[in-house]
């Protein structure tokens, strides 16, 4: 947390980050521009030499004006750099073509989000998501995600699944280490969880509890990969207390769902999951905490993404401070069994046991 005690700028240096937050949207869009035009494919291609306006225009299709006003404000983004006459793609260009992680997040900020941002002061005053009525009239964006536009519905999954995938194998290794015959998964939207567990273990059976139409998709895929036999859907909405739960898990799993709730609605979700599970089952938590990552980029992308639960999601929720969180699970009747921090792309799993 110390890097954010100190201002990091001279007076100079912020005036001139004032000015690169006034165009950061032209700016977004430019490298988007540039990537998906096959811009800086082929500068990618040309290596340390580069090309120049002329060369890349007969590669790309593009006219030379299109070339060259794109790559002069990259020149000025450093995403590429210039050697009269050519142009050659930067560190920060590469990455922008080449990073799964830069791709997946550039992808759901502008075909889910960007659109819907121009209300983040409506949603901030309201507590609302008012920027959810660019892509849909949902209350919430999670009873639309099956029917959003086809590009924001592949941007949005393509960048859930890239944050939790690169978790489950050292996750399933923990959860599995005890056998557990009967899984819980609450929030298991499309069934990724729920599957990967079927085909680690041979004898688990896995029920999903969502939303109605998320059970929909899930029991589709699930019926798909040969497990409809062992994963069961349980239609339920988590805010409703008065909807019971259902009993006899050895393992209630919530993974990257729970941040999707305002404290209070946490707060009670996790005192319903208390009182419906068995004595001595297990409850594990994935969450992604800002304070809890290794680089300021993976915090700064995490608080970004907050912003998309304020303006789209639900109006009330985000990525939580670990401490603000771990306050909760205690007010909730739980232990902390064990904590690990820096999985995969910087989770937290949190084992918990009942008081």
């Amino acid at each position: 947390m110390t890097q954010y005690q100190q201002d990091p700028f001279t007076a100079l240096e912020a005036k001139t980050e004032a000015q690169k937050l006034a165009f950061a949207p032209i700016v977004f869009h430019t490298a988007r521009t540039l990537r998906d035009l096959g811009i800086l494919e082929a500068l990618d291609s040309a290596g340390s030499e580069g090309l120049n306006a002329d060369q890349i225009a007969a590669q790309t299709g593009v006219s030379e004006y299109g070339v060259k006003v794109l790559l002069d404000m990259a020149l000025s983004a450093h995403i590429v750099t210039w050697h009269k006459p050519n142009y050659v793609l930067a560190k920060l260009g590469y990455f922008l073509l080449h990073d799964g992680m830069t791709r997946a997040n550039m992808d759901f900020t502008a075909d889910v989000c960007y659109a819907a941002m121009m209300h983040l002061t409506e949603a901030i005053t309201e507590g609302t998501p008012a920027g959810l009525k660019e892509l849909g009239d949902w209350p919430t964006i999670y009873e639309g995600l099956s029917q959003l536009p086809e590009k924001a519905k592949e941007s949005w999954f393509n960048f859930d699944h890239f944050y939790s995938d690169r978790s489950f194998p050292i996750l399933l290794e923990r959860v599995f280490a005890a056998k557990p015959k009967r899984v819980f998964d609450i929030g298991g939207n499309t069934g990724k969880w729920a599957l990967q567990c079927c085909n680690h273990d041979a004898d688990v059976e896995v029920t999903i509890i969502d939303l109605p139409q998320q059970i929909e998709m899930a029991m589709k895929n699930a019926k798909e990969q040969g497990f409809a036999d062992r994963v069961n859907g349980f239609p339920a909405n988590m805010l409703d207390k008065s909807q019971a739960l259902p009993s006899g898990a050895d393992v209630w799993w919530m993974s990257q769902f729970l941040d999707c709730f305002s404290p209070m609605e946490i707060l009670s979700i996790l005192r319903r999951v208390r009182e419906a599970m068995d004595e001595d089952a297990t409850v594990y938590i994935l969450e992604l905490f800002w304070d809890a990552q290794r680089y300021d980029a993976a915090s700064f992308s995490l608080n970004a993404t907050s912003l998309y639960f304020t303006c789209l999601a639900n109006g009330n929720s985000r990525f939580y401070r670990s401490e603000d969180f771990l306050e909760l699970v205690e007010e909730a009747g739980f232990n902390v069994a064990t904590r690990t921090d820096d999985i995969g792309l910087g989770h937290t799993l949190l084992e918990l046991k009942a008081k």
